[in-house]
């Protein structure tokens, strides 16, 4: 028996599965969908769709100074959360790719520990710590720029951590320096061009994360450094096709990383073939 026909049916999703998938993407795209025809609705109110078709919303969004400036923030504070995090994840997980015992479970744990502590429990203690006589610094931008750069710098290192798992380059760069290049000639000619897709891809999901976090953003941002989404829930005690409208665009910054860091992930894996002769 050829090994096709253990395979085939893990290729092939259950009956069970197919409808596991299909409520998952209507729970997922309805409230997506909704919102879409609530930007355009003229009117929407105790009904379950609006009413009447407009574009009013969106000139109204467009020209609200204060929503522009906060798309300016949310999109510099993810582009530098994930520059930084490029520059903190590479070493790291070089750092961190062989087990290294109890010291290795404990940097690991600590890196990782972001993703587990709730972000709105970080805020609560950046507003302690940031707001005493001695470190004023509470509603400024570094304060906000820091806590996205913690908040997601585990999804950077993870991502490069699979990188350097599936592509071998610790062969690769031992092999380099068996042939005279130097460790930061190694790292810089070697690992850095294998690492491309991974760090890619990091970098586009955390920019994704960043450009929607709220909890930790609605906690130490000052009046100059609101992001969008901090913004936009003031959008929610006004019209509801104005609350669409800021919502939309929200949704397609997040879609467009989030299929970005889909494509470089997917540009990444390595090569398979499809059938294998027995």
């Amino acid at each position: 028996m050829t090994k096709e026909h253990f395979t085939a049916p893990l290729n092939a999703p259950s009956p069970a599965g197919r409808w596991v998938l299909w409520a998952y993407s209507v729970y997922l795209f309805l409230p997506m969908l909704l919102v879409l025809v609530g930007t355009f609705g003229e009117n929407w109110s105790n009904s379950l769709l609006p009413s009447g078709f407009t574009f009013k919303w969106l000139r109204e969004l467009w020209e609200d100074t204060s929503y522009r400036q906060a798309l300016g923030v949310s999109v510099g504070t993810a582009v530098a959360a994930a520059a930084v995090n490029l520059m903190l994840g590479l070493p790291l997980a070089l750092a961190l790719r062989k087990p290294q015992g109890a010291w290795g479970v404990a940097t690991r744990w600590l890196l990782i520990s972001p993703i587990a502590v709730p972000a709105v429990t970080l805020g609560f203690g950046y507003v302690v710590l940031f707001s005493s006589e001695g470190l004023p610094w509470l509603g400024s931008w570094w304060v906000l720029f820091a806590g996205h750069v913690v908040l997601t710098l585990p999804y950077m290192l993870n991502a490069l951590l699979n990188g350097l798992r599936h592509q071998s380059v610790d062969l690769w760069m031992q092999a380099a320096q068996t042939l005279g290049a130097t460790p930061s000639q190694a790292l810089w000619q070697v690992a850095v061009p294998a690492l491309r897709a991974p760090m890619a891809s990091g970098a586009v999901l955390c920019c994704a994360l960043s450009v929607g976090e709220f909890n930790l953003s609605n906690l130490v941002a000052g009046f100059e450094s609101r992001t969008f989404p901090v913004l936009m829930l003031q959008a929610f005690y006004g019209a509801t096709g104005f609350a669409c409208a800021a919502t939309l665009v929200l949704l397609l910054v997040a879609l467009m990383a989030a299929g970005a860091s889909a494509r470089t992930s997917a540009l990444g894996l390595p090569a398979t073939t499809s059938k294998k002769s027995t």
